[in-house]
């Protein structure tokens, strides 16, 4: 097996209803192990510097209260935060956005003797219409991405995502990971038929072009 495959199957997946301040919605979880402490993790997930160097460039305050903006992405405010265990922030796609579209992201990082186990929970009121479409994979294949390149800055490479993102390693995972999103989706009670169309859906929606 490769290493993009192995990066992918390290990630355990779920799916759960959750309610937010948006509504009633569903919520994605990701949990991995890091070979790095906790404090080297938090800060890579916290420092501006360092997320320009495997996520994206961002601005604004990354404290409690502040808000942000991820270059060409997504925006929000910092909710809660517990260095270096855990935070919670608001997640908006586009200046259109309404308050049903305003998603709650949680990372919270429990260590493992030398190494760190990361649980990521993005939840989000998701019409039905799209989440028949695409089910989990829709966000989760992105954070599966993120995930990757998290491992590899750990380990101290640099990651451009919008240049790794038409590779065909990329597409790779991409397809293995939409595919652990459907078995996800089963694991939650969801009838196989609609899974095999979310599933296929996810996987033509990232590894097109």
């Amino acid at each position: 097996m490769n290493d993009i495959l192995d990066a992918v199957n390290a990630v355990t997946r779920s799916v759960r209803a959750k309610t937010i301040k948006a509504g009633d919605g569903r919520a994605i979880i990701l949990e991995r192990s890091y070979d790095a402490e906790v404090k080297d993790v938090w800060d890579a997930l916290t420092s501006a510097e360092r997320l320009a160097r495997w996520f994206l460039p961002v601005e604004g305050d990354l404290r409690l209260g502040g808000s942000y903006q991820l270059q060409d992405n997504a925006r929000g405010e910092v909710l809660e935060c517990e260095p270096p265990h855990r935070f919670k922030l608001t997640w908006v796609y586009g200046e259109e956005a309404t308050e049903k579209d305003v998603s709650e992201v949680e990372v919270s990082l429990h260590a493992e003797g030398d190494a760190t186990r990361l649980v990521l929970e993005h939840a989000a009121v998701i019409p039905d219409e799209m989440w028949n479409q695409f089910g989990p994979g829709a966000a989760g294949v992105g954070w599966d991405t993120s995930l990757v390149a998290l491992a590899w800055h750990l380990r101290g490479v640099d990651f451009d995502p919008k240049t790794w993102e038409a590779t065909p390693e990329a597409k790779q995972g991409s397809t293995r990971a939409a595919e652990a999103w459907g078995e996800a989706s089963i694991a939650a009670g969801e009838p196989a038929d609609l899974v095999a169309k979310q599933v296929a859906g996810t996987t033509a929606f990232y590894t097109s072009g």
